[in-house]
């Protein structure tokens, strides 16, 4: 079943009980060292695309391992926490050794916004074979289906996903709603992944 009701196109995308292969596919995949961190990055923090093709070293609260998302760069145009689990840092770390200098965590010389393509991701899921079977933004509805059937609590999971409530007292509550219950999570989805890896 289908827990992501907000897609109003499904994004193809594989079943959880697929999710182990494709870790290791992920794991052994030999692309471009910033575009393959890009998309170990995309499937822990499950952030839309774009949201993380435009990430900013800036946007890294490392003290609190939180990515703040302005709102300017939100679908939404809310502000945006995303916590982030200490492989998700690995990997930032691991990255602001090459690119620090740039602007923009995942930078590339090759492209007129200095950042990777909005393609980079889905054609690596094509080239390790998972043409028309996931993309980038599968792993929203991944992360959202196994985290509701662990039984967390929908409304940290919708909150997670930044999808914006239309009612108004929903509106103007703050992003940082749930923030613990999230933390927790964001972690427990981490170790599941890095378990399977």
């Amino acid at each position: 079943e289908d827990l992501d009701t907000h897609k109003v196109k499904h994004m193809p995308r594989i079943s959880i009980l697929e999710l182990p292969k494709l870790i290791k596919d992920i794991q052994s995949y030999q692309g471009d060292f910033t575009s393959v961190s890009a998309i170990k990055l995309m499937m822990l923090c499950f952030v839309r695309t774009g949201e993380l093709r435009g990430m900013e070293w800036k946007e890294i609260d490392w003290e609190n391992k939180l990515w703040r998302i302005p709102a300017v760069r939100m679908k939404g145009r809310k502000p945006h926490l995303v916590p982030l689990s200490e492989e998700a840092l690995k990997i930032l770390n691991n990255l602001k050794v090459i690119n620090s200098q740039n602007k923009f965590v995942f930078y590339s010389a090759r492209s007129k916004d200095k950042t990777i393509s909005n393609n980079t991701i889905l054609g690596a899921l094509k080239r390790m074979g998972y043409s028309g079977k996931m993309t980038g933004h599968g792993f929203r509805g991944l992360a959202s289906t196994f985290l509701h059937e662990q039984g967390y609590l929908s409304d940290a999971i919708e909150r997670q996903l930044a999808h914006v409530k239309k009612d108004r007292v929903s509106l103007a509550y703050d992003h940082s709603v749930h923030l613990e219950t999230r933390k927790e999570m964001m972690k427990f989805w981490s170790e599941y992944l890095v378990s399977k890896g």
